[in-house]
């Protein structure tokens, strides 16, 4: 699990920027390179969807909008019932909403991601 987290963390260092964007049908969100990595290599396009749908949802409340998550402590998971949460704020330390998920097999600690003009993608997208 750690050769993978490192293979991560060192794949998405080499995201500036994006050569294509994607889109999720549906809900007509676009996501960058970078995210088709991460959801590729993790495993994780439904943190891509949730995300999208969350964030899509609050630009009424902001155009800019930052997304953590984040897995919790122990002590932290035993308090909330949580295993991770992602937080969406204004960029400005405002939280706009959260979100707890009682599992995840997301294998990074955390994880901040930017949706701008219904795009999601990494900060060094941006």
């Amino acid at each position: 699990m750690k050769s993978q987290v490192n293979e991560i963390k060192e794949g998405l260092q080499h995201f500036h920027g994006t050569e294509m964007f994607y889109q999720i049908p549906l809900i007509r969100t676009r996501f960058t390179d970078g995210l088709k990595y991460l959801a590729h290599v993790a495993d994780c396009f439904w943190l891509i969807t949730d995300t999208s749908v969350i964030a899509k949802s609050l630009m009424n409340r902001s155009e800019f909008i930052t997304i953590d998550f984040k897995k919790l402590s122990e002590e932290r998971q035993n308090f909330t019932g949580y295993e991770a949460e992602i937080i969406y704020s204004d960029g400005n330390n405002n939280i706009l909403e959260k979100h707890g998920y009682c599992v995840t097999d997301f294998p990074l600690d955390e994880l901040r991601l930017f949706f701008v003009n219904d795009t999601l993608m990494l900060p060094s997208e941006y």
